[in-house]
């Protein structure tokens, strides 16, 4: 079985520290610790890296489940329905990348 990668990607309407700080916050609470995860980060995105391949935007999630049924789980765990309730309504955009990891 293939880990999937799950790479998120965060456009604020306020992203302001406060706001980057919560959402950052609020990944490391209810999107870490999840069955079948076995890799997970968050961060914010680094400013001075700014050339023409570099995709802007806030904060960067990326987890990494065990396999392809374990993100299924969690896309309707009520954890993480509970983050993007919380989270939502200061959401831009969001930019999601799936990948299936080959060893």
């Amino acid at each position: 079985m293939a880990r999937l990668a799950h790479h998120v990607f965060f456009t604020l309407k306020d992203n302001s520290p406060a706001a980057v700080d919560s959402l950052v916050a609020d990944c490391q609470k209810y999107l870490d610790d999840h069955d079948g995860v076995i890799g997970f980060s968050v961060g914010r995105r680094d400013t001075e890296l700014d050339r023409p391949v570099n995709v802007k935007f806030d904060v960067s999630l990326h987890v990494i489940f065990r396999d392809r049924a374990t993100h299924d789980v969690y896309q309707t765990a009520p954890r993480h329905l509970e983050f993007i309730e919380r989270q939502k309504e200061n959401w831009a955009t969001v930019q999601v990348c799936d990948s299936l990891l080959e060893d």
